[in-house]
């Protein structure tokens, strides 16, 4: 229903205004009802959130929450290989898409579980960047047509480890990323007498874009330079390997917004696989790694939280450039690879918060605190407030002054805080009528127009951005974020999020937009009953980067399929609780029996002393001991006879 006290509003608005259809690529809806419905598969069966929810609380995992929506995980591997099978077709491409999900941007084990099983069909297969990657790698692979591609710094250790996979069929390429790994991969298949599957690594020229533009050219952390890969083919020659070069490799970044870019660092690297093949070697396959992006603001644009292209376009494009390059050089065209993880895992879960406060700066101070006496500070801006003669820059010019001549009068010691508080609180009154006023306007002078941001209220919620959220804070990526409720309601507060954590960056200030990044986002006004946000597309690296600031641990986790026969068209597959406070305290080498045993003694040094009485110490004891079991995040409890405030 409606809330009376809000204009009309339908939840198609709701749906535009956030966006929804934009960034939602067709999977995220707004019912009649105002509820956000995720649709995993496309295909008209949808999935309340609140629903989810709802059901979670009654297996005692309260928000902060995780929910999986496996279905949806499975579809994109799906889309990823039929969108390059159509592209082989179309083009008349001769080889085949050998695709590998690299591990480092979700590593657990529900995640690759699932995305294993959805690519069976496709010989869909795995990337390691790190040795125990490789390990996680080496157990799930399934199929000696799949491939696992090992990327990174490499021991001697991780190279037997490959050479172990090869030893037992599996089709495992090394990718050299230094001329010195070269060495020890020649020596190693001598000493095991396995030999290798080889790839090299180029540093391309085609400069990146976005944030990670640097992962191409001289500065670049990996790869071989072009007299880098000549040494190295020497030296495969050297110890008669050099039918193990199989595969040329390059990476330029995570989240490619500039299907330019892609098409430029496509064509260089086919040079190079040609090139190589002209010298002699058997080659077969050209891994374009990661790049494909993920449309964050849903603007389709070349900004660094969209992209200007397709999944279809990226697959067209990839396919035509290799044919092209390779026809101009009489070459055979290669089985191409792909490293497409945020792409894949991104849109498959979302971050379920609670807001359970605000802070304002308008209404904290009360008529039952009004001064005794006021000042005339105050007076003169009670007076401003009143009088809307003046233009709206001159009233904000005036009232500053007033302000801070407030502020010199209570560090002399001429004003008390009672004066002082109400004349920041008349200050804040101005400014909020200043910014309406050029809302209806439609105009505002450039000092003015930070006003909005200024007066927007701060929502309270329940999870630390450091543990779930880090790449907003580390690199200022924008997430989708939206009620998943009372859509049906015009949202009417202008609102930044803040979190639990003692720090002041435990913030989200950045949100999306059409146009531009937005300071602050319009929300509903909190009322008695819980209000859910959901951070969306959550679902590449936020699962593992996370630290633990203030030592707040994983949340709660739920994983969704859908299921006809089921009354909401859901069933909770797997639901995972999230860190206990012993679990993360025991992290930073604290043990929970230790830290009880310490709380006993002093409770009995107090109870010796008559501080405190033999039944109360029991029960402190109990307390203590009870919260070891207790999540790390905040209990909330429904706050009675809250008022829904405007």
């Amino acid at each position: 229903m409606k809330s009376k006290s809000s204009p009309a509003w339908s939840a198609a608005q709701s749906e535009e205004h956030y966006g929804f259809k934009r960034w939602g690529s067709g999977h995220i809806a707004v019912d009649d009802e105002g509820f956000v419905k995720v649709q995993p598969r496309l295909d008209g069966r949808g999935i309340r959130v609140v629903d989810v929810v709802h059901e979670a609380l009654g297996m005692g995992l309260k928000a902060p929450l995780v929910i999986r929506f496996q279905d949806l995980l499975r579809h994109r591997v799906v889309q990823l290989n039929e969108v390059f099978a159509k592209a082989i077709k179309e083009e008349g491409y001769k080889g085949s898409y050998r695709g590998v999900f690299p591990i480092k941007v979700n590593q657990l084990r529900e995640v690759v579980d699932e995305i294993v099983a959805a690519g069976k069909d496709y010989n869909f297969g795995l990337e390691a960047g790190s040795k125990p990657e490789l390990m996680i790698a080496l157990a799930m692979h399934e199929g000696a047509n799949r491939l696992i591609i090992c990327n990174g710094y490499k021991d001697h250790d991780y190279i037997r480890l490959a050479l172990l996979g090869r030893k037992l069929g599996k089709r495992i390429i090394i990718v050299v990323e230094q001329l010195a790994e070269l060495d020890d991969i020649i020596r190693l298949s001598q000493e095991t007498g396995v030999k290798p599957l080889i790839g090299f690594r180029a540093k391309l020229q085609t400069r990146g874009e976005g944030k990670w533009a640097t992962s191409t050219g001289d500065n670049a952390k990996f790869g071989l330079n072009t007299a880098e890969i000549l040494f190295a083919c020497e030296k495969l020659k050297a110890a008669k390997l050099q039918s193990c070069l199989r595969l040329v490799h390059f990476h330029i970044g995570s989240q490619v917004p500039n299907i330019i870019t892609i098409k430029n660092a496509v064509i260089e690297a086919t040079r190079f696989y040609c090139q190589l093949a002209k010298m002699g070697f058997p080659m077969g396959y050209l891994d374009v790694g990661g790049g494909l992006g993920i449309d964050y603001d849903g603007s389709r644009s070349n900004f660094e939280s969209s992209m200007n292209y397709s999944m279809e376009e990226y697959a067209r494009d990839v396919v035509f450039n290799i044919r092209e390059i390779c026809n101009a050089c009489n070459e055979p065209v290669p089985d191409i690879v792909s490293e497409s993880g945020r792409a894949i895992v991104a849109p498959h879960s979302l971050l379920v918060v609670e807001v359970f406060e605000r802070i304002n700066k308008r209404e904290s101070l009360g008529q039952q605190h009004q001064p005794k006496q006021k000042h005339k500070v105050v007076e003169d801006l009670e007076v401003m407030l009143k009088n809307r003669k003046l233009g709206r820059l001159e009233r904000f010019h005036d009232a500053l002054q007033k302000k801070e001549e407030a502020f010199s009068l209570f560090n002399l010691g001429y004003l008390d805080l009672e004066n002082r508080a109400a004349a920041e609180s008349i200050y804040w009154q101005i400014c909020e009528q200043i910014a309406k006023e050029g809302r209806k306007t439609g105009y505002q002078p450039e000092e003015l127009h930070d006003l909005d941001t200024l007066l927007a209220d701060q929502y309270v919620c329940n999870f630390s951005v450091f543990q779930s959220l880090l790449d907003h804070w580390a690199l200022k990526q924008l997430f989708p974020i939206a009620p998943l409720h009372r859509l049906n309601e015009k949202p009417t507060v202008n609102a930044i999020l803040v979190d639990i954590t003692c720090d002041s960056d435990g913030k989200i200030s950045s949100f999306i937009d059409l146009q531009d990044v937005k300071d602050y986002i319009k929300l509903h006004p909190l009322n008695s009953k819980p209000y859910y946000l959901g951070i969306f597309l959550t679902g590449a690296y936020q699962d593992i980067m996370g630290d633990l600031h203030n030592l707040f641990g994983r949340v709660n986790e739920v994983h969704v399929f859908l299921e006809d026969d089921e009354p909401n068209g859901f069933y909770i597959e797997e639901a995972l609780s999230g860190s206990r406070i012993a679990d993360v305290i025991e992290g930073v080498q604290y043990q929970q029996e230790d830290l009880c045993r310490r709380m006993k003694a002093q409770i009995d040094a107090a109870t010796r002393k008559d501080q405190v009485k033999p039944r109360e110490g029991v029960r402190l004891l109990e307390l203590y001991e009870s919260q070891m079991l207790n999540k790390t995040y905040l209990n909330i409890e429904p706050k009675v006879g809250r008022k829904k405030k405007p």
